[in-house]
């Protein structure tokens, strides 16, 4: 394995409530549960990222097109349902989870005082959705000078071709893209 000091491994937005709008969400649950037991094998600290609304989504701005479209839905399933992670993925005790207010993890949150406090400079993502908390979490890292690895089979959108762009034509631009069996 690569130099893993400094490195943690994000794990975005993997909820059960938004695993559910995946056809088949099998595979992805099944690369990230072995992303996460390589890095725990490897003392490489994994952080759980989640998005989530206070009872009624008051964060939920109707200027913001994604959020204010779903606050209906957020306001019918209480806060602690909608974040709770898939049960084969779930926390461990060790682990850091993170709560976020919008797409990207650094937005609304404290990852990057939590990233600061671990001395994390690498990040490792996995997630759902490739073109809304991967794109975003890697756009806002490049900027805040973080070195970046995506791991594309632990990423998955429910548009194939978006992933398939942006894992292939737009992210090597600014993050080191791999296959899950490569990541060494």
């Amino acid at each position: 394995m690569e130099n893993t000091q400094n490195t943690g491994l994000l794990i975005m937005d993997m909820q059960t409530a938004i695993l559910g709008m995946l056809p088949a969400p099998g595979d992805l649950v099944g690369n990230v549960e072995k992303a996460i037991k390589k890095a725990r094998e490897n003392a490489i600290p994994v952080i759980y990222v989640v998005v989530g609304f206070r009872t009624g989504a008051p964060e939920a701005s109707p200027n913001n097109k994604s959020f204010a479209g779903a606050k209906e839905r957020f306001g019918k399933i209480s806060p602690e349902t909608f974040m709770a992670i898939a049960p084969a993925i779930a926390p461990q005790e060790g682990d850091i989870t993170v709560v976020k207010r919008r797409v990207s993890a650094f937005t609304g949150s404290d990852l990057e005082v939590i990233l600061r406090a671990q001395g994390i400079q690498h990040i490792i993502l996995t997630g759902i959705a490739t073109s809304g908390v991967v794109l975003s979490t890697t756009r806002e890292a490049a900027d805040k000078d973080y070195r970046i690895t995506i791991l594309a089979d632990c990423c998955a959108d429910a548009d194939e071709e978006i992933h398939r762009v942006l894992t292939t034509k737009i992210f090597p631009r600014q993050a080191d893209v791999l296959a899950l069996e490569d990541w060494n």
